[in-house]
């Protein structure tokens, strides 16, 4: 169970990483094409024509990866980490789940709340950081209290 957990917040980060990059992709792509005289209203984020430039792509990978695969992969990263019965790996695993919580409640409030937005690529780092210590941290293994060291403890 420690490896998976370790694996699981690796695959996390990994995945943090994807979000950057093409949510980066995107926006240079709609920045050329602005550039290039094209227009972004209304109209354009309505239309089921074909999406203007092919960065768009972009978008659509930072929207799924981040409402379905980052967040079952942190609940999973929970659960492993209950597994572990270790106290670190419970308070990792649900760190991670909160900040994941977090990250898509401010992605979504950062479509009409630019605040929100910033915030969202601020606590991007700090999910990321998480995931981190989670995948780097030692689980020990959960210390066995004999009966013996039970009754030594009372005195």
């Amino acid at each position: 169970m420690r490896s998976a957990f370790r694996i699981i917040a690796y695959v996390i980060c990994a995945l943090i990483a994807v979000q950057a990059a093409a949510i980066a992709w995107m926006d240079s792509g709609l920045f050329i094409w602005v550039s290039e005289g094209g227009v972004l209203d209304k109209s354009v984020l309505e239309s089921e024509a074909a999406p203007p430039f092919a960065e768009v792509t972009g978008m659509m990978i930072h929207g799924m990866n981040g409402m379905m695969v980052i967040p079952v992969l942190a609940l999973v990263l929970l659960v492993v980490g209950l597994l572990t019965r270790t106290r670190r790996g419970i308070v990792l695993g649900a760190t991670v789940l909160g900040l994941t919580v977090l990250q898509v409640a401010l992605g979504m409030f950062g479509h009409g709340l630019s605040l929100a937005a910033m915030l969202h690529g601020l606590n991007a780092l700090l999910l990321f950081a998480a995931a981190l210590v989670a995948a780097r941290s030692r689980l020990e293994a959960p210390v066995e209290r004999t009966p013996e060291a039970r009754v030594g403890a009372r005195v």
